[in-house]
């Protein structure tokens, strides 16, 4: 993909030892692949964090931030004039006396059952551990145990989050299996492939899952064997892309010339593009990797290649790495805690209570939306991963910059679901021919993504828009290449110009896609263009967009100075 309007930074891979992060860029969550060790392509500029103009921008963070956080904090208040409209979606809270807003369905789900997550995962650790200590009594080799292990833990796991339907998953898994060993190395098995989990996703959604029975009368017995979660189709989209991945991994390898790697150590990167043995593409790996229980939920995505590499030869994930990373998760949730506390910003939302509202609170309503929608999706997949870590397995890491700390497209969309961006590039960007179609592959993997998050106008809606707000992006990277330019003193204001620009519109495309849809973005847009206090706000949103936005490129200047390189 084509690199976002900044300047250049160091490609050359790092080495194997530990890199120790000083200063500011400590907050960078930790991806291992990003570290650089080479001399830089050109000279690095010093640190500007004690400049002048730095300094004023850091006065202006002092004044604007708390009065981003102040505004919802009001719009809150039990005495605020629209406080009655939504109080009814409120629940009561643990914080301080204060009543929760925990309306968001989809993170209720989660927030509601993290003491029943918290013991499975501790079933599974502590049933794994005992089933280990047996299996070295008997002939057993540590790794049949681990895997038996994992596909009797995956069974149960199906049963009793789906009752009956398990048989409705086999029956697609097993289709698809057929499909990859039957059509090997042919082209047909791609084609094949794509058009069955593509129907699949499309018949889910049509027939709600399926009903027994409608299959026969005598099957509606079955119906009533529902498990703790009987839509199992609504997150079977996640399964989806791990059913293309084997089958697409297993064509190349039947494709594939010369040795199989015998490296001891690999990168995450030679993980997933280093075939195995057609002997490792079997259904016991298959069901292993497609069920796997931390990640079968939500994720984080992980390709078969790399899932097996991790299993063959496990990594050596330290406790105070998992410790660490146990602490992150639980700070990010306490984090969320506290919004859902004090800012009732989704029941606003939902109930469309902001009647009266001035620009500057309609936009702190979005804009905390959107913040909400980052938390609500990087703490599942937080926990999820930490329960893989613990288990031996380090799937890649979401989210590895905050909401609020992206001014590129491109680069928010490597960076928010990240491993699904890693999915996304293997499976569909390079073989459709990468940067040499950079605009149709764009728009058919944005299309793609927003169809298979749901199946709705708004999220197409969504797919197309961030599709055409990249457009700029890639014009001023043709026009105004970093190479060329970034040794002039004034391209980094240029960019910081683009870039504040680029923020509104993906604010605006992330508000249609995940949060108000398109009515509510239009009235929004109306307080703000056709109102002139509203005209004064974006003035000043966009000033202050402007200096944020210089932020973020000296935080990405003192990462390169720490040897830190990200394409985000």
């Amino acid at each position: 993909m084509p690199t976002e309007l900044r300047p250049i930074r160091n490609p050359e891979p790092h080495s194997a030892a530990p890199h120790v992060r000083k200063g500011v860029t400590r907050l960078t969550v930790d991806v291992p692949s990003s570290y650089r060790s080479a001399p830089p392509r050109r000279v690095q500029p010093a640190s500007r964090w004690s400049t002048p103009e730095f300094i004023f921008y850091g006065v202006i963070f002092c004044l604007v931030v708390p009065i981003m956080v102040w505004i919802p904090v009001t719009l809150s208040s039990p005495s605020h004039d629209n406080y009655t409209l939504y109080k009814r979606r409120l629940s009561p809270g643990w914080l301080f006396g204060r009543q929760v807003d925990n309306s968001d369905m989809q993170y209720r789900n989660f927030r509601n059952n993290i003491p029943t997550l918290g013991a499975l995962v501790f079933a599974f650790l502590g049933f794994k551990t005992t089933w280990l200590h047996f299996a070295q009594m008997t002939t057993y080799s540590l790794y049949a145990a681990r895997l038996h292990f994992l596909l009797l833990f995956s069974f149960c796991l199906m049963l009793g989050l789906h009752g009956a339907s398990v048989i409705k998953i086999f029956v697609i898994l097993s289709v698809n299996y057929a499909i990859a060993k039957s059509c090997q190395g042919s082209r047909l098995g791609p084609l094949l492939t794509w058009v069955f989990n593509a129907a699949v996703l499309f018949a889910n959604e049509t027939y709600d899952g399926y009903v027994f029975a409608s299959i026969h009368p005598s099957l509606a017995a079955l119906d009533s064997i529902e498990g703790i979660y009987p839509r199992w189709h609504v997150g079977f989209n996640i399964t989806t892309l791990r059913l293309i991945s084997f089958n697409m991994d297993y064509f190349w390898a039947c494709r594939r010339t010369g040795p199989v790697n015998t490296e001891s150590v690999m990168t995450e990167k030679q993980r997933a593009n280093t075939p195995h043995p057609l002997s490792t593409y079997n259904y016991q790996h298959y069901i292993a990797y497609a069920l796997y229980p931390p990640l079968y939920i939500a994720g984080p995505i992980i390709t078969f290649n790399d899932f097996m590499w991790q299993l063959q030869r496990p990594l050596s994930i330290s406790s105070r790495s998992i410790l660490g990373y146990c602490v992150r998760f639980l700070v990010c949730l306490l984090t969320m805690e506290l919004v859902l506390h004090f800012m009732y910003v989704v029941a606003i939302k939902d109930t469309k209570a902001w009647s009266g509202d001035t620009a500057a609170e309609l936009s702190m309503i979005g804009f905390w939306n959107l913040i909400v929608v980052w938390m609500k999706l990087l703490i599942p997949w937080r926990f999820f991963r930490l329960w893989a870590l613990a288990d031996g397995i380090d799937p890649p890491e979401n989210m590895v910059r905050c909401m609020a700390n992206n001014y590129s497209t491109l680069g928010f969309w490597r960076s928010w679901h990240r491993s699904y961006n890693l999915w996304i590039v293997r499976y569909i960007y390079i073989p459709l021919g990468g940067t040499q179609n950079a605009l149709f592959t764009t728009v058919l993997v944005f299309t793609f993504v927003a169809l298979w998050h749901d199946l709705s106008f708004r999220l197409l809606a969504w797919g197309w828009l961030v599709s055409f707000f990249i457009l700029p992006e890639i014009a001023a990277n043709h026009f105004l290449p970093p190479s060329k330019y970034g040794e002039y003193w004034w391209y980094r204001h240029v960019c910081a110009v683009g870039a504040a620009f680029n923020i509104l519109m993906m604010m605006a495309a992330n508000l249609v896609g995940f949060v108000i849809g398109t009515d509510g973005i239009s009235y929004m847009l109306q307080q703000l263009l056709r109102t002139s206090k509203g005209l004064w706000f974006l003035a000043a949103a966009y000033a202050c967009l402007f200096i944020a936005a210089q932020v973020m490129f000296e935080y990405r200047e003192e990462e390169t100075r720490q040897g830190i390189y990200r394409r985000c």
